[in-house]
């Protein structure tokens, strides 16, 4: 990249916003924790932090007024990152509440199997999905381990925006999703270290 991008950390009141700016920062680009649409307008890059539960994480987005915001950035192809439940909230659902997510992704979210310890928290290995061995975010990540901290998981209808999977309580869930411009982990990547990192380098500079 020949400049550093800015990105906007949207604060909600549902995310870890000081640790995504941090990671933001450390992976090269200018990162600024904001909750004024106009402000996060003027960034290169959005990212949805989220954590804790998904009915409340969207309706705290929709009570900021951001939601019409990263419908308007989707539209317009602008970079979105989501993490952990910021990623869940691109799919339409999930079986933790009631509320209607951003409905970008094929698919729902459901809790693990009743025969898995949740929340699953701890590092375990991405690995690519089949026909997404060669994608340019999964260099020096895939078969790395990142750090999840997570209860539920996505269930794609469409697996063609899967880029990398986890298996976790017998099941092999989606934990790294693109559709056009838009990416989403399940883990974290700004509390997975130098791996997490490279994750979000090889996304920054992908735009640049």
């Amino acid at each position: 990249m020949t400049s550093r991008l800015r990105a906007a950390v949207l604060d909600y009141d549902a995310g870890n916003v000081r640790s995504a700016k941090r990671g933001f920062d450390a992976a090269g680009a200018d990162a600024e924790v904001v909750s004024d649409a106009a402000a996060a307008r003027a960034a290169d890059v959005l990212v949805i932090p989220g954590v804790g539960n998904f009915d409340s994480c969207m309706a705290q987005l929709r009570r900021s007024g951001l939601e019409d915001l990263i419908r308007e950035a989707i539209a317009a192809q602008r970079p979105v990152f989501g993490i952990c439940v910021g990623m869940q909230l691109l799919y339409a659902r999930s079986d933790e509440g009631e509320e209607p997510g951003l409905g970008l992704l094929p698919g729902h979210v459901e809790r693990f199997p009743a025969t898995a310890v949740v929340p699953h928290i701890g590092w375990d290995v991405v690995r690519a999905d089949a026909g997404a061995t060669q994608d340019p975010l999964l260099t020096g990540v895939a078969g790395e381990r990142l750090y999840f901290v997570h209860s539920y998981y996505a269930v794609p209808t469409d697996r063609q925006h899967v880029v990398a999977r986890t298996t976790y309580g017998g099941v092999a869930f989606p934990c790294l999703v693109r559709e056009g411009s838009v990416v989403g982990t399940q883990f974290h990547p700004e509390k997975s270290g130098p791996v997490g990192a490279r994750l979000l380098r090889n996304w920054l500079e992908s735009l640049g």
